[in-house]
């Protein structure tokens, strides 16, 4: 990013009213269902609308919400955890006026964080807040234990799966996990790369009778997504897919499910949040 663009973003978080941000988790039970190509077009259609939106990459040490969105970042996440970057200065500015925290590449993820690194953390999140509208958690496969609970902090998490058995399996295995920590959680499914509407339902479907009968906890479909060579050609071309192939069925896809977050219409009722989600992430650091 230019020293310019830096700098008027530096000037924008500054000058923000308060306000409480809605915050996203996007999970998944294992690497290479699509993840981060969808969490980084949501934040690219839901910036289109109007929202001032931030993508969190929590793939510590092998981050591509950067590459998705266009380009290396001057700063990552290893700024934060090893050089004692506050989270605003680390934060760079994409394609579409959406905004992004990078993972970073090349470095060992820390492990665990020390009290002074979660204090820090949760003081940066407190401002990020504050500035957003949307803050969007792309967490990674095989995620730590605290960007597992910085993830399920979040309002809403939204979990992503293919039609292939070991991704419903991992899925089912994520979001058992998930509703282990945090019972009330709002969960969201996305049936990535199906051959057909139909495909992506039944998938959805197994998963629902999954988790009723085992653990009596309700599920919602955010959508389905095709299989689309589309993707595979915006990713070689540093791309977005819905920038460089608006009019593609994964891009249609893709704005359907974020204007259903939008309308509120991705759930048959909707989520009366007892706790914010900062009360939430401090229970989840501090109680411990």
């Amino acid at each position: 990013m230019r020293k310019d663009q830096a700098e008027n973003l530096r000037r924008k978080i500054n000058r923000q009213p308060r306000k409480k941000a809605r915050t996203l988790a996007v999970v998944s039970g294992k690497g290479g269902v699509g993840k981060s190509n969808i969490s980084s077009n949501m934040a690219i259609i839901l910036a289109e609308h109007g929202f001032n939106v931030l993508v969190v990459d929590l793939d510590i040490g092998m981050g591509n919400v950067n590459l998705l969105l266009g380009g290396s970042a001057t700063k990552t996440m290893g700024d934060f955890l090893y050089n004692q970057e506050p989270l605003s200065e680390i934060v760079e500015l994409g394609p579409g006026g959406v905004s992004f925290i990078a993972g970073g590449n090349g470095f060992q993820e820390a492990v665990e964080l020390d009290e002074t690194t979660v204090d820090r953390l949760f003081y940066g999140f407190k401002r990020m807040q504050e500035i957003y509208d949307i803050i969007i958690f792309d967490m990674g496969a095989g995620a730590g234990p605290w960007m597992l609970r910085l993830s399920l902090a979040a309002d809403e998490v939204i979990v992503i799966t293919t039609p292939e058995a070991t991704s419903i399996m991992d899925a089912y295995s994520m979001m058992k996990l998930i509703h282990r920590v945090r019972a009330d959680a709002s969960l969201l499914i996305i049936c990535n790369r199906s051959d057909s509407d139909k495909q992506g339902k039944e998938t959805f479907e197994r998963l629902k009778k999954a988790m009723e009968t085992f653990l009596q906890k309700e599920i919602h479909l955010l959508g389905v997504l095709p299989e689309d060579k589309h993707m595979r050609k915006a990713v070689l071309a540093n791309r977005p897919v819905y920038m460089e192939f608006p009019r593609a069925p994964v891009s249609v896809g893709l704005k359907k499910m974020a204007l259903s977050l939008i309308n509120g219409s991705s759930q048959e009722k909707p989520v009366h949040m007892k706790e914010s989600f900062m009360t939430r992430l401090q229970q989840l650091f501090y109680s411990r």
